[in-house]
């Protein structure tokens, strides 16, 4: 899961994110990428500047771009805690892409003030108004700027910081047990499909990636993805005369050399004697007529697909005289 951490200037943010980190959460904040783009251009690193510059990217390649920057680093069996959050599109951008939660961490301005003073950076305001007068520029801005108003209100938890940390500490336990139990895992049908989608990424065909998994008493018995038979060159090596001219679909498959991700996954059991009998195959496409009949055959009971294939109608009329049960299962 993703936690995401917003609040003003001195909350306790990173005092947050340092107690997740302990709780084997791995850290990134979007202030980071911000400095990285400051360190590359050669400028001070102040907060002045980094305001400047986020804005700067924001306006440039979209407000949740700073947002886009850290998700491209995140692992989909990792925690995560994300510090620095500071406009409503980037909060967008997390939530769209995973699990994600944001957390508000307040404390009283004065309080905050007094953090700000003893922490000493000649960066920081030096008097209460200047504190203020930061607040300000910090709280409401436009669509591709800082709007931590915005922002605080889109949390879903809030954290109360206005004493100790050892105060601070049993609220944080307390809220994440209550959101990992939140987290939900894949059933089992997202979950093989998943994998027949990574099995996908192995094929060697020039138009079509398909794999295909089957299943036995929820265990992968077999795996199969599309590309030219064992021994041949591959299809992207120009193994396959029809798919490299990248021929109109549904024209010439008399020539294609390619085995479909079924078909490969079925003749893979048979060469390793498996037993298909009673299996389920998760398709990443609709099986074609061919493929439909090597699948009745091998006495596989359901077909799990995740893609409509246009020349099916006929595989599936034979899988309904057949008895095989067909459904389309959607995930990303």
């Amino acid at each position: 899961m993703l936690i995401g951490l917003t609040g003003r200037n001195a909350a306790g943010k990173g005092e947050v994110a340092r107690y997740l980190a302990k709780k084997s959460f791995y850290y990134y904040s979007l202030s980071d990428v911000i400095r990285d783009e400051i360190r590359s251009r050669g400028l001070p690193l102040t907060r002045e500047c980094l305001i400047l510059i986020g804005n700067e990217l924001r306006q440039r390649y979209g407000a949740q771009v700073l947002a886009e920057r850290v998700l491209a680093k995140i692992e989909d069996d990792k925690h995560y805690v994300i510090d620095s959050i500071r406009n409503p599109s980037e909060v967008n951008a997390f939530r769209a892409a995973k699990h994600f939660r944001l957390i508000r961490v307040e404390a009283p301005l004065e309080v905050r003030f007094q953090r700000i003073l003893a922490r000493r950076r000649e960066s920081d305001p030096q008097t209460l108004e200047e504190f203020k007068e930061l607040e300000i520029r910090e709280a409401e801005g436009d669509d591709t700027s800082q709007n931590l108003v915005k922002v605080e209100l889109m949390a879903e938890h809030t954290l109360i910081n206005d004493s100790t940390l050892e105060k601070l500490y049993p609220q944080i336990d307390e809220l994440l047990v209550r959101l990992l139990k939140e987290v939900q895992r894949p059933n089992w049908d997202e979950y093989f499909m998943s994998i027949a989608k990574v099995v996908a990424s192995r094929s060697n065909c020039m138009k079509r990636k398909v794999a295909a998994i089957i299943v036995r008493d929820k265990r992968v018995v077999s795996t199969g993805y599309n590309g030219t038979p064992r021994g041949t060159r591959n299809c992207n090596e120009g193994g396959c005369p029809r798919c490299n001219r990248l021929a109109t679909s549904g024209t010439d498959l008399e020539e294609c050399f390619c085995s479909h991700g079924e078909e490969n996954a079925i003749v893979q059991a048979s060469y390793h004697g498996v037993s298909l009998k009673d299996g389920v195959i998760y398709s990443t496409f609709a099986p074609c007529l061919m493929c439909a009949k090597m699948i009745i055959n091998s006495g596989i009971r359901e077909v799990i697909y995740n893609m409509d294939y246009p020349l099916n109608e006929s595989a599936f009329r034979l899988f309904s005289q057949a008895g095989i049960f067909v459904r389309k299962l959607r995930v990303d």
